[in-house]
């Protein structure tokens, strides 16, 4: 599995942008109220971004050496899918929240101070839960091997 790269990250954060002034707009323009993200909504994104972190630290530790338990492959492969997941799905959730910001601080209408600050938590915990989830991959990965033997045969071949 590879690393996620920036350039996705980048991409689901735009849809995302996009697809969240675009639901707004639709919205609005059918003359019911916008959304605006619950407290849960945040809460829940911290939550699960220390719940991967929580996954990732015991493999992180096997794999540096500072424990001695041993680390099922497939959990160890689990987890890092877990955290390729999460760093997705926070920069597409970013991505949105920033969408529904753009479009509350662009209206005529100056829009109520919760729902503009309910919106910026949103976008927040979105982005913890991204950076917890590259955290979480790093965790998982496997540092190169510093073997000579490696390099004399890759030298041969």
């Amino acid at each position: 599995m590879t690393r996620t790269h920036p350039t996705t990250l980048i991409a689901l954060a735009l849809v995302g942008l996009v697809i969240g002034y675009l639901v707004e707009l639709g919205t609005a323009a059918t003359g019911r109220a916008v959304f605006v993200p619950p407290l849960s909504l945040p809460i829940a994104l911290v939550a699960i971004a220390a719940v991967v972190i929580a996954f990732a630290v015991p493999i992180r530790r096997a794999v540096t050496g500072r424990s001695k338990a041993r680390i099922d492959p497939f959990r160890a492969m689990r987890v890092a899918a877990l955290a390729k997941a999460t760093s997705l799905s926070g920069a597409l959730l970013l991505g949105g929240g920033i969408g529904v910001l753009v479009y509350l601080l662009t209206r005529t209408a100056i829009p109520g101070l919760g729902s503009v600050w309910m919106t910026v938590a949103a976008a927040a915990a979105a982005a913890i839960l991204l950076a917890a989830g590259l955290v979480a991959e790093f965790f998982c990965t496997i540092p190169p091997s510093n073997d000579d033997s490696d390099e004399e045969v890759g030298a041969h071949a």
